[in-house]
C-alpha cells in the first residue's frame, strides 16, 4: 500500500507488474538524461555572452538534434509495444471469473464452478475490525490461487466502471453491454487492494476490490464451502 513515506509504485505481485516497474524505471532514466542534457545546454546558451551563429544554421547540428530524439523514442517505444503485447496475451488460463460493476459494489461469478456468485460491498466502519483496512476492505473477498493464470471478464449493469488492481498491473473498463477481458498471475500470497478507477457517481470512491491470494489447497477448501 502507498503511504506518505512511500511515494513510488506499489510492490508487484505479478510478473506483468514487474515488467511494468522495469519499464517505468527505464523510462525515468531516459527522461532524467534528457532533462540533464537540455538543462545544461540552456544554461550554457544563457551564460555565454554571445550565441554562435553556426549553431543556428548548421546542417550537422540539425541532423543531430533530429536523430537523437528519434533514437530516444525508439528506446522507449520498443519495450512499450512489448508490454502492450503481454497485456493482451492469454495462453493457458486455468480459472475464469466474471465481475459486474454496479452502483456501488461489485458482483462476482466463478464461471468454471456452479452456484458460486456473491456481491462484494465495502465494509462499513462500524463493522470494521481493529486491524481492518478502512475504505479498502470488503465483506466478501475474491479468493484466487497463487501461480495460476486467471482470466477475468468485466462488464457493468448501469454506468461505466473500471476494475483495477495496481499491485497486479491490471485495469479493465467495465462497460454496460460490453464484455472486456484481462488476465493475470499472482506470484505471492497476500491481500491485494484496488478500487473503481472510473468516476461512476456519488459513491465512486466507496466500491473497493480485494483479492486474496492463497495456495491451491486453501482455494479448494474455500470452493468446497461455497458450493
Amino acid at each position: 500500500m502507498t503511504t506518505w513515506s512511500n511515494l513510488s509504485l506499489q510492490d508487484s505481485a505479478s510478473p506483468l507488474m514487474e515488467q511494468l516497474l522495469f519499464f517505468h524505471d527505464h523510462t525515468m532514466i531516459v527522461i532524467l538524461l534528457i532533462m540533464m542534457i537540455v538543462s545544461y545546454t540552456l544554461n550554457y546558451m544563457v551564460m555565454i555572452k554571445f550565441t554562435n551563429q553556426n549553431m543556428l544554421h548548421d546542417h550537422l547540428i540539425e541532423t543531430i538534434w533530429t536523430t537523437l530524439p528519434a533514437i530516444t523514442l525508439t528506446l522507449i517505444a520498443l519495450p512499450s509495444l512489448r508490454l502492450l503485447y503481454l497485456l493482451d496475451d492469454s495462453m493457458n488460463t486455468m480459472i475464469t471469473i466474471k465481475t459486474i460493476g454496479r452502483q456501488w459494489y461489485w458482483s462476482y461469478e466463478y464461471s468454471d464452478f456452479t452456484n458460486i456468485e456473491f456481491d462484494s460491498y465495502m465494509t462499513s466502519e462500524k463493522d470494521l475490525e481493529i486491524n481492518g483496512f478502512r475504505l479498502l476492505d470488503v465483506d466478501n473477498r475474491t479468493i484466487l490461487p497463487i501461480n495460476t493464470e486467471v482470466r477475468i471478464l468485466t462488464s457493468a449493469s448501469d454506468v461505466l466502471h473500471s476494475w483495477a488492481i495496481p499491485t497486479l498491473g491490471i485495469k479493465i473498463d467495465a462497460t454496460p453491454g460490453r464484455l472486456n477481458q484481462g488476465t493475470f498471475i499472482m506470484n505471492r500470497p497476500g491481500l491485494f487492494f484496488g478500487q473503481c478507477s472510473e468516476i461512476c457517481g456519488a459513491n465512486h470512491s466507496f466500491m473497493p476490490i480485494v483479492i486474496e491470494s492463497t495456495s491451491i489447497n486453501l482455494f479448494i477448501k474455500w470452493l468446497t464451502k461455497m458450493i
